[in-house]
């Protein structure tokens, strides 16, 4: 009996396509920003340092620190701090990559139409918001809730409303090429609510298992884009 070997080729040719349409964004155009984004690098090495912590601390530190909101619930006052300690925090090394590529792509455009003050204000904002949609609809979890996802998605948001036209530079398994920013964000959109690899919240008491937390990607996205009209400099649209 011969083997057939259509299984394997079709397999293989899933492979090849996804390699293809996968999409690294590696950086945008910068040529009109003004300033240098001081906050976009502060958060990303608070970031790097706090992740650094956690893999020297391990699972008590994320429990300490990370947003639980089942004890939240229980006790607002006590665990109010968790609710900013937790955005610095991540689930696995892809989970902190993955972010800060991000951030550090979109967030210093942001930045530049913001303002230093403003943009850190607006980031930590689009933070809160982030965890209190995921609070919303599942307050009684025992499930540490960590990442910057939820803030980064309002970074994402504010990039759009300031440069709807605005293009990335991205390594396709076809080569370098440019696509348009929207495109860019749709995909890590995707990413985020399917990978459960860039999530805020993990699904375990390890720092490497993931899950996703959809309602604070929705809630960060959704209130970083109403901020963005109340953050916007007008003059430099």
């Amino acid at each position: 009996m011969l083997f057939d070997y259509s299984g394997l080729r079709a397999f293989v040719a899933g492979i090849r396509f996804v390699g293809e349409i996968m999409v690294f964004p590696i950086g945008d155009d910068n040529t009109q920003r003004r300033t240098v984004p001081i906050v976009t690098y502060a958060f990303i090495l608070i970031n790097i340092a706090v992740f650094l912590l956690e893999l020297n601390r391990g699972n008590a530190f994320i429990r300490e620190w990370a947003f639980i909101p089942g004890q939240f619930s229980n006790n607002p006052v006590g665990e109010a701090q968790t609710i900013l300690t937790a955005m610095f925090m991540h689930g696995g090394w892809m989970h902190l990559i993955g972010n800060m590529l991000y951030l550090w792509i979109f967030g210093d455009n942001v930045e530049d139409n913001f303002g230093s003050v403003k943009f850190a204000l607006f980031y930590l904002l689009s933070g809160v918001v982030a965890t209190f949609a995921q609070l919303a609809i599942m307050p009684n979890s025992s499930i540490p809730n960590l990442g910057a996802s939820g803030a980064i998605a309002g970074v994402l948001a504010a990039y759009l409303v300031l440069y709807p036209q605005g293009r990335v530079t991205v390594l396709t398994g076809m080569g370098m090429m440019q696509l348009p920013a929207l495109l860019v964000i749709g995909f890590w959109i995707v990413f985020q609510l399917f990978s459960g690899i860039g999530s805020i919240a993990t699904t375990s008491q390890t720092a490497e298992t993931g899950g996703v937390a959809y309602m604070a990607h929705i809630g960060g996205f959704f209130g970083g884009l109403l901020l963005a009209f109340f953050f916007r400099e007008s003059r430099r649209v």
